[in-house]
């Protein structure tokens, strides 16, 4: 995309260009298009209503959620510029901006809130099961407050590090809408990357041909570990638009995690009994585990650990910034300031009325179990957590953002404070949920938030608008998860083989664990000076603690997308221009890949609630141990066609036919 500033992905704290006064948005500041309008805000609700209810499925089932914003703004195109013959990018950007909000407010009350309904199964005595209206209003306490957080943040982390925070979603999304409005061969790359990504997508997880994610595994006295990636499109493009330095710096933590603290702890710990059970309920040894129960009941704890510090310092880190932010904020109170459409945000006074607002409903309605110490805690911990998910989206995407580890985090703190200031064991357990809840959704929100401005910041949307459309997305997705919810837990009960509600367990065992004293400290406190380690190395201790924290086939695709872009750039090329266009041409190709598994993801979840679904991976052999895994004919066709999908990444990259027009046109830009 010619009118999009690339430039590489510095590490925080580096000198870096002003960024603020050489990009230019899209739709300069002082030209005025329609951008919050009936259509945009009802097609965006509805949406919103839709993609919120097929990740809560998605994520009980699987335990992730996709991101909705690149799917919300190619349907608005679809509809808006195709049905409606209307042609506006900010009406686009307007309803991706509503529609996603959805995705992000169900990622973080279903990583939470499910755990209620199973304690009021296994102590219906003691639990109860939360009433419709308290989901919706813990759902709108938490989403309007990560929208409020993000406002004073925006020039921080938006502006600021416009240049080093690359937010890969939100840049993909710029790139969907802007190759939409511009049309042409930068169109093409665009739609290109979507259709191949989407059949892939369909092909892998719908017809379920070749396995998704190929794993290779080792369980003996010498090694016990596991390695693999999915072999997804999206996360290739992630990788990609990330970098080569970002990636590698998160696979690092991934290489850490799997291939040292997971066969260490296997070797060092034996014949000796570990915290997991078999059926039976009798204890297993350290050499009886599989890789994947070491990773959930060990490594786990050490990512949070981990990615717990990393905020921190990340956070300490960005507080002058902050403050520099909040000072030009309050000299602006009762001044009019620059009229500049593409900077005005929701004044300050109505941000901090609508937390103090939000903080005294919270503690002083009936059906919300928080007190006046549990709300100064979400206020406090929520914005931190915003600050936190708002940079670790700029990283690796809202899709690949731990917002569980942040809950656990927080419900460790929370649980231990509620602890100490007395109660049952259920009205602790309950008030230490719903606070996590509230902030589970703060984080999430936050960073979806983050992306959908940094995507506005590109294109030339209004601040205001768009954050007034997320309030709006926020509260149509409150009131839509509760439903939601019911719905599924009546159809099969969360922590069942249908809906598992993985995350939601971890967060009910963190409670009970805090509650029972039988949290692993020890585990978390190694994540924590691990991140130290990693600081005083000066390596990017976010990017590398969320790599200790997700799973290695996460980071694994993600540092082959960052490899690809590092070959390209390591090219020889006539000129500059050249070198640019090409690697814009894999920036134009990885937002059509994440847009393409990004669509189909959301339709398969739709679709998985009425049991659809052509399963052929039967055909192929293997099992967990190292030389099942290297003679499973799936994992070798999943990584020869992801072979294949990468090298249409690379390729696309290398093409030098562009136009020469085209090329002078990324140069005056």
């Amino acid at each position: 995309m010619g009118r999009f500033v690339h430039c590489e992905y510095i590490r925080t704290g580096e000198k870096k260009m002003d960024n603020k006064k050489q990009f230019k948005p899209f739709i300069p500041a002082g030209k005025v298009l329609p951008e919050f309008t009936i259509t945009s805000v009802i097609i965006g609700i509805i949406l919103a209503v839709i993609f919120g209810a097929a990740n809560a499925y998605l994520g009980l089932r699987v335990g992730m959620t996709v991101s909705a914003s690149i799917p919300a703004a190619v349907i608005s195109m679809g509809v808006i510029r195709v049905i409606l013959r209307k042609d506006s990018i900010l009406e686009n950007n307007m309803v991706q901006t509503i529609g996603s909000a959805g995705e992000s407010l169900a990622a973080g009350a279903i990583f939470t809130l499910p755990a209620l309904f199973m304690w009021a199964v296994e102590k219906p005595d003691v639990f109860s099961k939360p009433s419709f209206i308290v989901i919706a209003l813990v759902a709108l306490c938490g989403g309007i407050l990560g929208v409020l957080f993000m406002v004073p943040l925006r020039t921080a982390l938006i502006v600021e590090e416009h240049g080093v925070l690359p937010y890969p979603e939100g840049t993909a999304c710029a790139e969907v809408l802007l190759a939409g409005e511009e049309g042409g061969s930068k169109s093409k790359v665009v739609f290109s990357g979507l259709g191949i990504a989407a059949i892939y997508k369909f092909i892998a997880d719908g017809l379920c041909l070749f396995p998704s994610e190929v794993v290779f595994s080792s369980k003996s006295k010498m090694f016990t570990s596991s390695v693999g990636m999915d072999v997804l499109p999206a996360l290739a493009g992630v990788g990609y638009i990330c970098g080569p330095k970002i990636a590698s710096y998160m696979f690092s933590g991934g290489v850490l995690s799997y291939l040292v603290l997971m066969p260490a702890i296997a070797f060092f710990g034996g014949d000796s009994l570990s915290v997991v059970t078999d059926a039976a309920g009798k204890a297993l040894a350290f050499n009886q585990l599989e890789p994947g129960q070491i990773w959930g009941n060990y490594i786990r704890y050490i990512g949070a650990g981990a990615v717990a510090a990393g905020g921190i310092i990340s956070l300490i880190k960005t507080f002058p910034t902050m403050i520099r932010t909040f000072k030009n904020a309050i000299k602006g109170f009762g001044h009019k300031g620059e009229d500049n459409r593409t900077a005005r945000d929701l004044p300050l006074p109505v941000v901090l009325g609508g937390i103090a607002l939000l903080a005294i409903a919270m503690w002083l309605i009936p059906g919300i179990p928080v007190s006046i110490s549990g709300a100064i805690i979400i206020i406090v911990f929520g914005f931190f957590f915003a600050t936190v998910s708002s940079r670790m989206v700029g990283i690796v995407g809202s899709s690949n953002n731990p917002v569980s580890g942040m809950a656990i985090a927080t419900l460790i703190i929370t649980t231990i404070v509620l602890k100490l200031a007395g109660g049952s064991e259920a009205e602790i357990m309950t008030a230490a949920i719903v606070i996590g809840t509230i902030i589970c959704i703060i984080a999430a929100m936050a960073g979806d938030t983050s992306q959908d401005l940094k995507t506005g910041y590109i294109v030339g949307a209004t601040p205001m608008k768009q954050q007034i459309g997320e309030l709006i997305g926020a509260v149509a997705s409150a009131f839509a998860i509760g439903g939601v919810m019911y719905l599924l837990n009546s159809a099969w009960q969360f922590g069942s083989e249908q809906i598992p509600a993985p995350q939601a367990s971890l967060m009910k065992m963190v409670v009970e664990g805090v509650v029972g004293d039988s949290m692993p400290w020890t585990l978390i406190f190694i994540g924590v000076f691990i991140a130290i380690v990693a600081e005083i190395l000066k390596v990017p201790v976010l990017a590398f603690a969320i790599g200790l924290y997700l799973p290695i086939y996460l980071s694994a695709p993600i540092m082959i997308g960052g490899s690809v872009k590092w070959l390209i750039e390591r090219k020889k090329y006539r000129n500059e221009k050249e070198k640019k266009h090409c690697t814009e041409m894999g920036t134009l190709y990885s937002a059509g890949m994440i847009a393409g598994e990004g669509i189909v993801g959301i339709l398969l979840a739709l679709v998985a609630v009425f049991n659809w679904k052509i399963n052929l991976s039967g055909i192929y052999g293997g099992d967990a141990n190292f030389a099942g895994s290297l003679t499973s004919i799936g994992n070798w066709i999943g990584l020869a066609v992801f072979a294949l999908l990468v090298s249409t990444l690379y390729f696309v990259c290398r093409k030098k036919k562009a136009a020469t027009t085209e090329i002078q046109d990324i140069d005056n830009e």
